[in-house]
């Protein structure tokens, strides 16, 4: 999705086929609390019934299955403070309550999924266990601890956003309902109340436009497969991937009424994508009298044309649309559109003119809706932002934490509503890192600065599933006042991670808190650096994505000493996923950095013509990477081949199969065509470290690479060209198979990475 992100810096100041679901209602307020008490029981029965009935009660069971029944859940009002009641927020604050004797724990909270982030945050302090989207420590005693002193907090926010346009392709285009089912539940343990939904949008459009002049046929070639869906949706590209079968369809929408089902169950509210103007090729010709708006290019892909919002084919697509997507899905309370993103252009078209269409037929359809728009780079343009209901309007910002020339957002957007966000990862790299300095200060400060609009967070990484301990400390800002003190909550955080303090444990965190989580936005970026493992080959690469930064963020000598400590740590601790998952994430990044810091020796061996010590090196990098292969391949998340089988299980063919493998493993390569890869500088945008890529993609090209080198050295003369576009395109198409279950001990093989250090 974000290309191009340093050209800009200079701006930012300025089917039928499918059938119909019964429609869903939209996202309802909490139930009414009882007038005696101001709560009552969640969902269902009295407090005895806590562990059989209700939303937070049956997440509950499906995460702690042993100790469900020990917890009693309550919905209660919100909670109005002063600066409600002046008009800030009508609706009050998001609140819970945790109180109880051990083995009677009572959880008070306004929706469900609040219930659930106040259960989870007593489960993180009192009885140390915590969940995260990348390993859980749950070994709790039979009875759950009692809570001395009853824990109450208010969200100092009304919105907590969650995901990127771009999650669904980058974290996993083929995930399914065993996938969503706990990532919903892990959301709301972490306080998230609005989740961006693209899964099932296909299934939208693909309906829609065979009422306004597109066959089925037509229809499926032009939507992308799923792994690229999210930049067609963005209006970037369309078509690569595709076609896509009306099984895939059906399945896909099957899902998605699956997942926007159980966050409204959980009282979460779905974010649907609005329609903007996006249409097929020729909908002018097809559709006589209508004005559409050439976008040009991006990324080396042609771009679906704009239809100009203030055509009356426009207000008749959008109602179709609103209407399809209600059918299918039912209504929401907020939708997502971009308008012209990253490089669109209006034409002859009035930008406020355009605006003020396109949200009026978001409000024909859904009048109460609010209007979510991205920030980023040039988005939202102000002459947008003028000339719509700003109070009904939620930027949510991408880059509150990226670039130091960001400083007054209310000056920026004339004071409309907008969320402070953070995009830590692109492309779902796999590098650990976050510019967590940024959030403990600026959030606080512009949250309580006099006029401020700041009313959400939004998590908005790339990929989701990664950076634990980002998400938990991101996640908890809208529950803490006053700023963040990160020594404190880093030395707590490996007690919640693990079980119990432990030394060892503590150090090593406080290592990554002044490495790679103790870097901030100024020096421009928000993400930590890819590794050179998986780059284009060449001696002076200092980036495997193009727009990635181009040097390690902080000291990799001190990164190196968490590892050590980390496998310090006290045998008793070291059982749950949380702990194996966060020693491979050290043990990798370490292998990792070494690419940058061997590479460079490797260039001065060639340039000085010294074959010898060429070699040597050269040898020394295939170790690592036969480390890093070996490490990765532990963990079920950082296996190509479990990308691939999920892919492959979405077929109903074995062509179709071969075509959704395609379109999962092109994305992690050349992401498109040639003139994307090359041209769009799209290629190893969303390389990772993971198992089959290293030893498979990433081996092979630096072995054809520096096996060009050596006879260049050899033969006297300049290393030959190398077409990598034709390499990866082929390796992408026709590689070997690559197991889809993990092998290995990652203690062990951690042990062996410390001892080469």
């Amino acid at each position: 999705m974000h290309i191009a992100r340093r050209t800009l810096l200079g701006a930012l100041a300025g089917s039928a086929a499918l059938g119909v679901a019964a429609a869903h209602p939209a996202a309802a307020a909490p139930p009414p609390p009882g007038p005696e008490t101001g709560t009552t029981p969640d969902a269902s029965g009295g407090p005895g019934a806590a562990g059989t009935g209700g939303a937070a009660a049956r997440a509950l069971q499906r995460l702690l299955p042993h100790h469900h029944q020990q917890v009693t859940f309550r919905t209660v009002r919100p909670r109005v403070e002063e600066a409600d009641q002046k008009g800030a927020n009508d609706s009050g604050r998001d609140f819970y309550r945790v109180f109880g004797p051990a083995g009677r724990i009572v959880v008070e909270g306004t929706t469900p999924a609040v219930q659930l982030a106040g259960f989870h945050w007593y489960l993180r302090h009192v009885a140390h266990a915590h969940f995260s989207w990348s390993g859980a420590q749950t070994d709790l005693p039979a009875r759950l601890p009692g809570v001395r002193t009853p824990i109450s907090k208010t969200a100092n926010v009304a919105h907590r956003f969650v995901f990127n346009d771009t999650n669904d392709g980058y974290t996993g285009p083929y995930n399914g309902w065993d996938y969503w089912e706990r990532e919903i539940d892990i959301l709301a343990l972490h306080g998230y109340n609005e989740v961006l939904v693209y899964a099932g949008a296909d299934a939208v459009y693909h309906r829609v436009f065979q009422q306004h002049g597109y066959t089925d046929a037509e229809l499926r070639q032009w939507v992308p497969g799923p792994a690229h869906q999210p930049w067609w949706l963005l209006q970037n590209m369309s078509g690569f991937g595709g076609p896509v079968s009306r099984s895939l369809l059906a399945r896909r929408a099957a899902l998605a009424r699956k997942i926007v089902g159980r966050l409204r169950e959980l009282g979460m509210t779905p974010v649907l994508p609005g329609y903007f103007g996006t249409v097929p090729p020729e909908f002018a010709r097809r559709n006589p009298g209508a004005h559409t708006v050439p976008q040009g290019v991006w990324g080396g892909f042609p771009r679906p044309d704009w239809l100009d919002p203030r055509d009356p084919h426009f207000a008749r697509v959008a109602r179709t649309f609103y209407r399809v997507q209600d059918e299918l899905y039912g209504a929401t309370s907020m939708y997502k559109m971009d308008l012209l993103h990253e490089g669109g252009t209006p034409g002859d078209v009035p930008v406020p003119d355009a605006a003020r269409a396109v949200e009026k037929a978001l409000r024909t359809a859904h009048p109460g809706a609010t209007w979510a728009i991205l920030g980023w780079q040039t988005n939202p343009r102000r002459d947008i932002i003028d000339a719509v209901d700003k109070s009904r309007m939620l930027i949510v910002d991408g880059i509150s934490d990226h670039y130091p020339e960001v400083v007054d957002r209310e000056r920026d957007w004339a004071s409309t509503p907008y969320a402070f966000g953070s995009i830590w990862n692109f492309g779902g790299h796999t590098a650990m890192g976050a510019n967590t300095r940024d959030w403990a200060t600026l959030y606080d400060q512009w949250r309580t600065k006099h006029g401020s609009k700041l009313n959400g967070i939004a998590l908005m990484p790339e990929a989701a599933d990664n950076n634990p301990a980002a998400l938990a400390l991101f996640s908890d800002l809208p529950w803490t006042n006053g700023p963040t003190n990160l020594g404190a909550w880093f030395a707590q955080w490996p007690v919640h991670r693990y079980g119990a303090a432990d030394p060892h444990a503590v150090r090593a965190w406080d290592v990554l808190r002044r490495t790679c989580y103790g870097t901030s936005r100024a020096d421009g970026w928000s993400e930590a650096a890819d590794g050179l493992f998986g780059a284009r080959p060449d001696l002076a690469v200092t980036r495997a994505a193009s727009w990635s930064p181009p040097r390690l963020r902080y000291d990799a000598a001190e990164f190196d000493k968490a590892l050590p400590e980390l496998l310090a740590v006290a045998p008793r601790l070291r059982g749950s996923s949380a702990y194996r998952y966060d020693l491979l994430d050290v043990a990798r990044q370490t292998v990792s950095n070494r690419s940058r810091l061997l590479l460079p020796r490797i260039k001065s061996a060639y340039e000085s013509g010294n074959r010898a010590r060429f070699k040597a090196l050269t040898g020394e990098w295939f170790a690592w990477l036969a480390l890093l292969e070996e490490a990765v391949a532990t963990d079920g998340r950082h296996l190509l081949g479990r990308w691939i089988a999920d892919a492959r299980a979405w077929g109903s063919s074995a062509a179709e199969r071969d075509r959704l493998e395609f379109d999962a493993v092109s994305l992690l390569t050349v992401w498109g065509d040639r003139a994307g890869a090359n041209e769009g500088k799209l290629h190893d945008y969303a390389n990772r470290e993971w198992s089959g890529l290293v030893g498979g993609l990433y081996t092979l090209r630096w072995k054809t690479y520096f096996k060009e080198l050596e006879a260049a050295m050899e033969g006297r003369r300049a290393p030959k060209p190398i077409d990598w576009f034709a390499l990866e395109d082929r390796w992408t198409r026709h590689h070997p198979p690559y197991p889809a279950r993990p092998k290995g001990d990652i203690v062990r093989v951690a042990g062996r990475i410390a001892r080469r250090l």
